[in-house]
């Protein structure tokens, strides 16, 4: 896999709403829960452990769905998070038994992505959790304290995301979709009524199609996993795909309905309805479309071709178009049956035991094998970060965390990548090093002024992540570091340069468990399983066309 090269444009700040709702929620929180573990409570543990929790609750995870999916996607964070966080503190008294469990721990977090959307997004907050305490000199009558700080940042941080959250991803994919279906209604409309100015619905039909395309691929987290409202949104964009394909063919060759046989408008303009049905998805109200009368429709048009007679006049003419409309009702009305399940509530149980141990074996089942690209680099993260706990462990440098935090950082999908990726995040830390030493030097180690500085690091340390340039994102965050660190221990500018050195030996490890496990990245696995796919496919079509033909008794295999 290439490495797209740097742009300019890559180092312009881009305009996000949703990143300014991030930042506001983290500068909010993150500086009053360390100030009210450390004023307050006193105790470094809960301080320590309530800020970064704070940054894990709202700017690593990014939940989408309304707020009970949020709800429970921050109470599974919480979670979770305390189990690795107990794992991790008890896994730090041994480095060989750390790294043992550091192996094991990160290859399920992150294989756990293939559960779905949320899943995926809250992986880094959860190996968070762990590597705070795994990387970091304690015991387990340590425990209580660190748990106080973890759940305090969770409980404060997810009333926060509940009050101040963007529009999901997944919002804007619905939107999208609804769009698409609109549009596609619209066209049909204009055939049925013989609108000169069908064009022009077409072009809106195949704009609203590409914006849907656009917004799938740009979704961070693919909505595939064990729910069905995911799984049935994800196969609705290929369905709304192929009713655009189906019905352009149509109307390319059938401009005008107006004078259709009357079935085959009747049949058409069920299908616009059920198409209008399937965008009030976002409203919820593609529930009550009902779609045993578009099946009425579609047998009413079988019944007047049989009543044809082939020497008829017109009669070719007549299975032509008969085809293209039932093709497009039948693809109309499976785009129903998936809006219906992905409407937000809905709880449609179209996949049976959706949330058991089997849905969930039959969907990480495929993906347990080294043409998985989950697998792979779930594997790859897991070594990867075990290897930086061995070196964190080994070396004896002072703040060991940053090593293991420096090898997930830079982490990326090849090695190419993380080579780039790595050389920018040792250059932010520089700058940020930089920043912090001079802010250090104009404000010395004054108490009142480090709590000054803190809000406006937060602030733009929680904004950077696919707003600003990396490199800026490392050195905000970096800033931020140098100033809790002396907050909690004053120690001036130094600590950045020890931050420097942890950073520089985890892009180390990094680089060389990417090099050795994925050098070529994602590109070749993908083509293996396309190859593949279009192996069976074909191999399926055969198959049924031989059964279809009656040379061949038994259906084909699904």
């Amino acid at each position: 896999m290439k490495t797209r090269r740097i742009t300019p444009r890559d180092w312009v700040p881009q305009w996000s709403a949703g990143a300014v709702l991030r930042a506001v929620r983290a500068t909010l929180v993150v500086p009053a829960l360390f100030a009210f573990s450390v004023t307050v409570i006193g105790n470094l543990q809960v301080a320590t452990f309530a800020a970064f929790g704070g940054f894990a609750t709202l700017v690593l995870a990014s939940f989408g769905g309304d707020w009970r999916d949020k709800l429970r996607a921050h109470f599974g964070l919480a979670v979770a998070g305390s189990v690795l966080l107990v794992v991790g503190t008890a896994a730090s008294a041994s480095l060989p038994l750390a790294a043992v469990v550091t192996l094991v721990v990160v290859f399920l977090v992150r294989f756990s992505g293939v559960a779905g959307p949320n899943a995926a997004t809250g992986a880094p907050a959860a190996l968070l959790a762990y590597v705070l305490p795994a990387a970091s000199p304690g015991t387990l009558g340590m425990v209580p304290d660190r748990l106080a700080g973890w759940w305090l940042a969770s409980v404060v941080g997810t009333a926060v995301v509940l009050l101040l959250s963007p529009r999901s991803p997944a919002t804007a994919l619905r939107d999208a979709a609804s769009r698409s279906a609109g549009t596609l209604a619209g066209y049909l409309d204009a055939a049925l009524r013989g609108d000169p100015d069908v064009q022009a619905a077409k072009e809106a039909a195949v704009e609203a199609k590409h914006r849907l395309i656009e917004e799938f691929t740009a979704t961070p987290y693919r909505p595939t996993g064990l729910a069905a409202e995911d799984q049935a949104l994800d196969s609705l964009v290929g369905l709304l795909e192929w009713c655009c394909s189906v019905i352009a063919d149509t109307l390319g060759e059938y401009p005008d309905l107006s004078r259709a046989p009357e079935v085959e408008r009747e049949l058409l303009a069920e299908t616009s309805a059920c198409l209008r049905a399937v965008a009030g998805l976002p409203a919820g109200r593609s529930g009550a479309f009902d779609t045993d009368e578009l099946d009425r429709r579609i047998q009413a048009s079988v019944a007047w071709l049989r009543g044809m007679g082939s020497g008829d006049p017109g009669y070719a003419d007549a299975v032509h178009l008969s085809f293209h409309a039932r093709t497009a009702a039948f693809a109309a009305r499976a785009a129903a049956v998936e809006a219906r399940a992905a409407t937000p509530g809905s709880r449609q149980r179209r996949f049976p035991g959706s949330l058991s141990l089997t849905s969930l074996t039959r969907v990480a089942s495929p993906q347990t094998s080294l043409r998985s690209v989950w697998f792979v680099n779930s594997l790859r993260g897991a070594v990867a970060l075990s290897a930086a706990v061995v070196v964190a462990g080994a070396s004896g440098v002072e703040h060991g965390f940053w090593v293991v935090l420096g090898t997930l950082s830079v982490l990326r999908g090849n090695a190419a990548a993380t080579g780039s990726t790595a050389l920018r995040a040792l250059a932010g830390t520089v700058l940020g090093v930089v920043v912090g030493a001079l802010l250090l030097l104009v404000i010395g180690t004054s108490t009142p002024a480090l709590w000054i500085a803190l809000p406006l690091a937060v602030l733009v340390a929680s904004y950077a992540p696919g707003a600003l340039p990396f490199t800026v994102g490392q050195a905000a965050f970096t800033v931020t570091v140098v100033v809790l660190f002396n907050l909690l221990a004053p120690a001036g500018w130094r600590i950045g340069v020890v931050r420097i050195e942890d950073i520089a030996i985890g892009c180390a490890v990094c680089l060389v468990a990417g090099a050795l496990f994925w050098p070529r990245g994602a590109r070749a696995v993908v083509a293996d399983d396309l190859a593949d796919a279009f192996r069976t496919g074909g191999a399926y079509l055969a198959t049924a066309a031989h059964w279809a033909l009656g040379l061949r008794h038994d259906p084909p295999a699904p």
